[in-house]
Parts: C-alpha cells; structure tokens; sequence
C-alpha cells in the first residue's frame, strides 16, 4: 500500500494539472528584447558572438539564445592576488530565454550538459551575489575540471523577477507561476571564465563575479520581470 506522502504527491500534480488545463494551454509573455540586443561592451569588456552548432540548437528547443566571450585588452584590476594580465583572460556568457515551457519544453541543466562534455564538478555551492546597484542574486558557482583544464562558472535561473540557482526549485516556481500568473517563461544565466594555472581560483572568481555584478543588471530588458 502507499503511503500517504505518496497519495499527497500524486493529488497534487492531479490538482495541478486540472488547474493548468482549466486555463488554457496559452502562457502570457510579457514582451522583451531579443538576447542579441545585449550591449557588446560591458565594463572594460568587449562581446564576440559564437554560433551556436544546429544539433545543439535542436537540443535546446525553442527560444532565444546568447552565446558569446567577452574580452578585454586592458588589464582589469580586480586582483590583490595575482598579476594583473590574467584578469584579461575572456569571460563566456550564456543565456537560454523561453517564452514558454507549457509543452515540455524545459531548460537545460548544466549539470547534466557539461559532464556530457567531459567536464567534473570539483566544488559547488550557492551564494548572494550583488550586482553593482546592490541588487541581490542567488546563484550557484562551480569549480569544473577536465583533464589540466579548469573553468570557474556561475549559473543560475532567473524568472519573474527571481533568481535561483537550483533546477528543481526553478520548476516548482515555474509551476507556481503557471498556475498563479499564466507564466511559464524563464532563463537560464551562465558566466564561465577559465582558470589560468598562473593564478589563484580565487583570482578566477573574482574576475566571473565582477563581470556578472556588471552585467546583471541588464538582464530585465530580455528576460521579463
């Protein structure tokens, strides 16, 4: 026999699922800018877009995506560590934008995507980051490693308004909102730089956490609040 918790679950997915069907199978997408408007200069950072492979786009599915490194050719000193050159190493930026995930279109994981790639999570955890106007996101940073390779990545799912580094959590919101707001829409926000073997993890931080505390900012005019 199940157990309640079981009977509880499945009650409310059914609750769930009349209550989505009840209002129809169209979400409401406020209106938004297209990725491709994101500035190409950000601090003393400069954008270089990378295409993105037909078999990748048809994995990810639907919707609106920015993949681009960001360069600088000044030294940026955010440093107190190390010498000021590696600061100039380029920072990737990634950003999956879906108007609507009420047909089983989801967002993608990178913890499922970059192990695919050969890629090891060496440390994770979550964290308050500010951006420069002292607003607050809760994002996830990560230590990845593949061969001698290391990379220091920020990611996290940002959806009306709200930033959350965890999947899971994401999608309970996402039902939330879907039921509350007829709003399915969200992104997934990544920053990767790489972590040069002349300087410190923390260097490598550093440098992904100033950029995004820059770039953050910008976000709400592609991914509605």
């Amino acid at each position: 026999m199940k157990s309640p918790k079981f009977w509880t679950v499945v009650l409310l997915l059914v609750v769930t699922a009349l209550i989505l069907h009840s209002r129809g199978d169209t979400d409401r997408v406020p209106p938004s800018e297209p990725l491709k408007l994101m500035p190409e200069t950000i601090g003393s950072w400069t954008a270089q877009d990378l295409p993105i492979a037909d078999d990748v786009l048809s994995v990810l599915g639907k919707g609106d995506f920015l993949n681009r490194i960001y360069t600088s050719s000044q030294p940026v000193n955010i440093s107190q560590t190390s010498e000021p050159v590696a600061a100039n190493l380029p920072i990737g930026l990634f950003i999956g934008y879906f108007p609507t995930q009420r047909t089983g279109q989801t967002m993608h994981s990178p913890q499922n995507c970059l192990p695919g790639a050969g890629w090891t999570f060496d440390s994770r955890r979550y964290i308050n980051l500010k951006d420069v106007n002292g607003k607050s996101y809760r994002v996830g940073e990560y230590q990845i490693s593949n061969g001698e390779i290391r990379q220091f990545v920020i990611y996290w799912y940002q959806a009306h308004g709200r930033s959350i580094p965890n999947e899971y959590v994401a999608r309970a919101y996402m039902v939330a909102d879907a039921i509350r707001l007829d709003r399915t829409d969200g992104a997934l926000v990544r920053v990767i730089t790489q972590i040069a073997p002349t300087e410190t993890v923390a260097d490598a931080r550093e440098r992904a956490v100033h950029f995004t505390s820059l770039m953050a900012p910008m976000l709400s005019r592609f991914i509605p609040n």
